[in-house]
Order: structure tokens, then C-alpha cells, then sequence
């Protein structure tokens, strides 16, 4: 068989191995997609290549299997929402001020990644069996609980927060609220005929999360 002339390869597959960041974050992009909304089992490699026009030959040349893929994906979103942690003004701000931008950063950014909240609702059920073998995790989980921990001492120090508060109890308090929004929309709104996303509720909610954490760390 005659190879085909190198002018009628696919130009796609081409142009995607000399820029191989671009590729791999095309590949995240579709992949974390899939992944949410068919989880690990359902989704298939082959339907990601597709729809992002190269081959499973190249998902596996980046990722080396369809869990790599995965663990990939759950990585890449943990350290999405640890890098927006990462721009609260901690210093600047007010600790009141400050805790309550961070809680406000987390309801906006579960609201507009829902496939983040599906993501982690599918690990879950995993019991995170793919995401204990992340060599990345313990970089991804310490800077939500040092910001956190950085405001609290802050607030006592000026005598605002009480002084038997942890910060990753705060962290799970914010976390909840954020996430139970987001997974358990439809099955409240079935149940009390209240959507959780309801454009004209969405102020109240986000207001409520940040006083929810303030009266907590301020409560004597």
C-alpha cells in the first residue's frame, strides 16, 4: 500500500502535535464535559477524540489510558477554584470583608462550573478511589485551607473571630452550602417547588452564605 503524500494527512492532527498545550487543554476541555455528564464508566475515549478532532492514539500519547485522562480532568478542576482562592486580598481586606469575598468566590465559581459539583458528586461514588492516586492532591487541597487559615488569624488578632474555629471546618461550611445548591437543584426544587437558581433568589442566597460565616466566627 502507498503511503499517502504528506499534503493529504490530516492537517488537524498536524497542526495539533506542534502545539501541544493547546491540545491537551482541548482535550480537558471536551473530556471534563464527558466525564460530568456521563461519569468515568460512560464516557468514552473515542467520543472525546471526535469531538475534538483528533485520535484516541493522541489522548492516550498525552494521558496514557482513560483514567489518566480522568485524574487529569479532577485535577485540573480542583486547581481551577485553589487558584481564584488565591486572589483574595487577605492582607488587605478587612477579615470580615475578606471571609466573606472568599465564601461570595466559591458560590459564584460552583454556579458557573457546574460540571465541577458533578465531577466531585461522581468521585464520590468512586469513594475517590481515582483521585487518591493524584501525586498532585496535596498541593491542590492545602492553599484553600491556608487562605482560610491566613483570614482567621487576622480576625483574632483584631478580636473579631472567636478562637476555637478551624479552618477547615470553614472551609467545609462554605463548601456544602455551595455544592448542595448546585447538586441538589433539581431533586429540591421537586420536593419544595423552590429552584435553587432561581435568577431573582440568587443575591439572597449569596448574602446568606456570607452571613451564615460571619455570625458563625463572630458568635460567642
Amino acid at each position: 500500500m502507498t503511503a499517502k503524500p504528506a499534503e493529504d494527512r490530516p492537517v488537524a492532527e498536524a497542526d495539533r502535535s506542534r502545539d501541544p498545550v493547546r491540545t491537551r487543554s482541548e482535550i480537558l476541555d471536551v473530556a471534563t464535559a464527558e466525564f460530568a455528564a456521563n461519569g468515568f464508566a460512560g464516557a468514552r475515549v473515542d467520543e472525546i477524540a471526535a469531538k475534538t478532532r483528533t485520535t484516541k492514539r493522541m489522548i492516550y500519547y498525552y494521558f496514557e489510558s482513560k483514567q489518566g485522562l480522568y485524574l487529569a480532568v479532577l485535577e485540573r478542576a480542583y486547581a481551577t477554584i485553589r487558584s481564584l482562592e488565591q486572589e483574595v486580598d487577605v492582607e488587605h481586606l478587612e477579615p470580615v470583608a475578606a471571609i466573606r469575598q472568599l465564601a461570595e468566590l466559591t458560590f459564584d465559581h460552583h454556579e458557573s462550573h457546574p460540571g465541577f459539583i458533578r465531577l466531585v458528586s461522581i468521585e464520590n461514588i468512586h469513594e475517590a478511589k481515582h483521585l487518591a492516586e493524584s501525586t498532585v492532591l496535596p498541593g491542590l487541597s492545602k492553599p484553600a485551607v491556608t487562605v482560610i487559615g491566613r483570614i482567621l488569624d487576622r480576625g483574632r488578632a483584631e478580636g473579631l473571630f472567636r478562637d476555637d474555629v478551624d479552618a477547615l471546618d470553614v472551609h467545609m461550611m462554605i463548601s456544602s452550602f455551595c455544592v448542595f445548591r448546585i447538586a441538589n437543584r433539581y431533586t429540591f426544587n421537586t420536593v419544595f417547588d423552590r429552584d435553587l437558581l432561581d435568577p431573582e433568589r440568587r443575591e439572597h442566597y449569596r448574602t446568606m452564605l456570607g452571613d451564615m460565616v460571619v455570625e458563625y466566627l463572630t458568635a460567642r
